[in-house]
């Protein structure tokens, strides 16, 4: 069955963790409008702090994607990767993984906090929020809200 796959990514520093451009961060999009698919893609979208937050669309190979996504018994079960040495803020557990239906889709949120390695550089941070839908899916499908959100967005001090 087809599977359609959105990451949207919105990354920033301390210099947005407040005032007008905090403002504009949090006024960033969680879903957008899909294009036209080839096939294996997923529709990947980047808002960055240096970039005004304006988003820049693109579309990579699904593989590439940091969740995993996997066909059993009619359902789609996706569980988002989080790799060892990011930097997720603290967090209870990892909730389980979400098992969809035809024709459902999910919505998945996690953020991130980084440092470098030596404490030279200003801490940074993203948000990765993962659309998908299991099933065809029309355009502005990620708009809406979806049948099923996941929020394991921790507190990033």
């Amino acid at each position: 069955m087809e599977i359609t796959v959105q990451w949207v990514r919105t990354s920033w520093t301390k210099a947005s963790r407040g005032g007008e451009m905090a403002a504009r961060r949090n006024a960033t999009p969680v879903g957008f409008a899909v294009p036209p698919l080839e096939p294996s893609t997923a529709h990947v979208v980047r808002m960055r702090e240096r970039d005004g937050f304006v988003p820049r669309e693109s579309q990579e190979d699904v593989r590439r994607v940091d969740v995993q996504l996997r066909e059993a018994e009619g359902r789609l079960r996706i569980h988002p990767r989080v790799q060892p040495f990011l930097g997720l803020p603290p967090r209870r557990r990892r909730p389980p993984a979400v098992r969809l239906a035809p024709g459902q889709w999910a919505r998945w949120q996690l953020n991130y906090r980084f440092s470098s390695m030596a404490g030279t550089q200003d801490w940074s941070y993203w948000l990765d929020t993962f659309n998908i839908a299991y099933g065809p899916v029309r355009a502005g499908a990620f708009l809406a809200e979806s049948d099923v959100y996941v929020d394991e967005r921790g507190p990033l001090r």
